[in-house]
């Protein structure tokens, strides 16, 4: 599933070509997607225009000048491609997603955004703008990890007690927005602590080193494209190149690169999701 850096990528990707663009014709092709469509959708988005392209942890926002928020999740396989973008702004158009492609969005500026969805994971829905932080998908989410509200201290407070891993807790959507398995992974292995330790009992200094490692691995992430495992594409058709930057996701069995370190990378399944780790500097 795609993580919070392939969901900024997407709306990078997305923003020249709908910010600010009044959408002139909107075709629905199904009903549904994982949850039904909202009740007249097309009639709701046609019209509008997107006056500001937003994310929330792993949700693209495009906030309408009608008084709702479109809201995406792109579950496994949902994708958007551009076909006919503003002048200049990308060099080659992204195919169409054939009998996969369920919903069209044409601007007034003459772009066509289509949304392609294989296994129709993803969903969509309009909500009130002003009550948008009280949905149920949105109350109780954490704070932004690239956002002043997350540092060691937040961390300190959501850790405080708990037995858990803090691998597990890192995965928690109320400790920290938008971070997945991949990002986790790569964050625990850059601050050297174990995914096997109790989220409880890491001292302030080693917590200060992991907000900054959490920090690091998604700019960096977001500047490489995201990471391209199955089926993430960018909305420009490219994909993502962060996968071969990783430093223990996906590398079991490989020296591990962390300097002076004579260990090797070892995989195990914690809460069904595979974990890659090095277990003499990951302590």
């Amino acid at each position: 599933m795609p993580e919070l850096p392939e969901v900024e990528t997407v709306r990078r990707g997305l923003q020249p070509a709908l910010e600010g663009a009044r959408l002139a014709r909107v075709e629905q092709r199904r009903p549904d997607l994982r949850f039904p469509l909202p009740e007249r959708f097309a009639e709701r988005l046609t019209g509008a225009v997107i006056e500001r392209l937003d994310r929330r942890a792993k949700y693209l926002l495009a906030r309408l000048d009608t008084g709702e928020t479109w809201v995406t999740h792109l579950g496994m396989t949902g994708r958007f491609t551009i076909d006919q973008a503003a002048p200049g702004r990308f060099e080659h158009a992204a195919p169409t997603s054939g009998a996969h492609e369920h919903l069209v969005f044409k601007t007034d500026a003459g772009a066509r955004v289509g949304y392609a969805d294989a296994r129709r994971f993803g969903y969509m829905g309009l909500v009130a703008t002003e009550g948008l932080d009280d949905h149920p998908w949105f109350s109780g989410i954490g704070p932004e990890p690239l956002g002043n509200g997350f540092h060691a201290a937040r961390l300190a407070e959501a850790f405080a007690g708990k037995s858990q891993s803090v691998k597990a807790t890192l995965l928690d959507q109320r400790v920290v927005a938008g971070l997945g398995n991949i990002y986790v992974c790569e964050a625990l292995h850059r601050s050297r602590i174990s995914p096997l330790t109790a989220a409880g009992r890491i001292a302030a200094p080693r917590l200060e080193r992991l907000a900054t490692a959490v920090r690091e691995v998604l700019i960096e992430a977001i500047e490489a494209g995201g990471s391209t495992l199955r089926d993430f594409a960018n909305a420009e058709g490219g994909l993502g190149y962060f996968q071969h930057r990783f430093r223990a996701y996906g590398r079991e069995g490989e020296p591990c690169v962390t300097p002076d370190c004579r260990g090797v990378v070892r995989r195990i399944v914690q809460s069904g999701r595979s974990t890659f780790y090095c277990p003499v500097c990951q302590r």
